[in-house]
């Protein structure tokens, strides 16, 4: 375990898919941020890489061979290699001849979490260290304990958009062969609601130009996420009683129906050249 800490927040975390398992808010008695995983669904901050969900196939095929990887990838079932710096941590992880038999692209990866008085930056690189064009899509998961605290409700949460805006949500089923469907939706306040989160699964949004969400309880600020860049992002909870939400930005997404069969074509996929590095990130502020 790799731990960072200053006079606000304690940060744990595991080479285990280079995750963040324990983000500790001092100055609220020790309050525990990130949901711990129950019956319900078992994760706390996965990151997904080189693909978000599966294929509608759960194979695709790349030069006319056919591969198969778990769910969201690589990364979340891998066992990164840790560093700790003074005021860092850091995982990386290289592509090998196991990973080439589900990916067949060869990559470099890191993790790199900060702090910074009541934030945590936490940065990504990937590099494609191979000689071709190299497809992927990615995300990140991170599960936010809801309610945080004794006698609050899950419906007492929301979600609150830095932008009132237009803009699309990606609508689509269990059954592939029924095509999704884009509609136009207004972003300003997501009130948390379990019969929404039951009929929709996961709610997925683009076309918007917020960078950041706050969430809120009864009106009032607790925690703010920015994710610049990304194009996606997705709201989802456990349809049982599970007491979390994961607030998801994305680069690209998982197939939700059956219309495209080509791996390099599938909506929101980055296509990294050789030697070429992507960087993103984001950050968790404590309000």
């Amino acid at each position: 375990m790799y731990q960072l800490e200053n006079e606000r927040i304690r940060l744990e975390c595991t080479p285990k898919g280079g995750e963040m398992l324990h983000l500790i808010d001092k100055k609220d008695n020790d309050q525990e941020i990130i949901y711990q995983g129950d019956e319900g669904w078992s994760g706390s901050n996965p990151s997904l890489f080189p693909i978000i969900g599966s294929t509608y196939k759960k194979t695709y095929e790349i030069d006319g061979k056919e591969y198969s990887m778990k769910n969201h990838g690589l990364i979340r079932y891998a066992t990164l290699e840790g560093h700790q710096g003074d005021d860092f941590i850091s995982f990386t992880y290289r592509s090998d001849e196991e990973t080439k038999k589900q990916y067949p692209f060869d990559f470099a990866y890191e993790i790199t979490y900060r702090l910074n008085g009541s934030e945590v930056q936490i940065d990504y690189t990937i590099e494609n260290t191979g000689d071709e064009d190299m497809p992927f899509s990615f995300g990140l998961h991170p599960a936010f304990r809801v309610p945080q605290h004794e006698g609050e409700q899950f419906e007492e949460f929301s979600i609150r958009f830095e932008k009132e805006e237009d803009a699309s949500q990606i609508v689509f089923s269990d059954d592939v062969t029924i095509p999704a469907q884009v509609k136009k939706v207004h972003l300003d306040c997501w009130k948390l609601n379990r019969d929404e989160i039951d009929q929709y699964a996961t709610i997925v949004y683009k076309d918007f130009t917020s960078s950041s969400v706050t969430l809120e309880h009864n009106g009032k600020p607790r925690i703010e996420m920015k994710f610049p860049g990304f194009p996606f992002l997705a709201l989802w909870s456990h349809p049982s009683k599970s007491n979390f939400i994961c607030i998801e930005p994305w680069y690209g997404h998982a197939d939700f129906d059956n219309t495209c069969d080509n791996f390099y074509a599938r909506e929101g996929t980055l296509i990294l050249q050789p030697h070429e590095i992507f960087r993103t990130g984001y950050s968790i502020c404590l309000l």
